[in-house]
């Protein structure tokens, strides 16, 4: 499956950020699946016109997460994640983004409801979700 970057040059975000959060999208989303081949580095650099030091330095940050794999010689590959351990520091970040989020729904007068399908709705668009992790509570 082909990958699909885009730059936004203007961005305060570091561009190997844009490229680290677009690759991490794409995995959640189903759109690149354990054992794809990502580019090699300086292909996406030139692809991407970006110093082939920033394409690295994302695919790094890929790898420390767990979302990727470096084989010498062959490439860097989706890795699965079935066998990646939920890192608690990760998920205490998380929480603390859900709570900043209800809150503020709840402040625009949102109801649980609400929310609820809002949430739902949004995960529904990650649909790899339950591949990964066997939920079969939508058969």
């Amino acid at each position: 499956m082909p990958l699909w970057i885009q730059i936004a040059p203007g961005s305060k975000q570091p561009v190997y950020k844009q490229i680290f959060d677009q690759v991490s999208q794409q995995i959640a989303q189903g759109k690149l699946n354990t054992g794809d081949k990502l580019p090699a580095v300086r292909n996406l650099a030139a692809e991407l016109v970006v110093n082939p030091n920033t394409v690295a330095r994302a695919y790094s940050l890929l790898e420390q997460k767990g979302l990727v794999i470096t084989k010498t010689g062959a490439g860097t590959f989706i890795s699965d994640p079935k066998l990646k351990d939920p890192d608690m520091q990760q998920i205490s970040i998380i929480n603390d983004r859900f709570d900043n989020l209800i809150s503020q729904a709840v402040n625009i007068g949102m109801t649980g409801e609400q929310i609820r399908e809002l949430f739902e709705k949004r995960l529904s668009q990650f649909n790899k979700l339950d591949d990964i992790h066997g939920d079969k509570t939508n058969d």
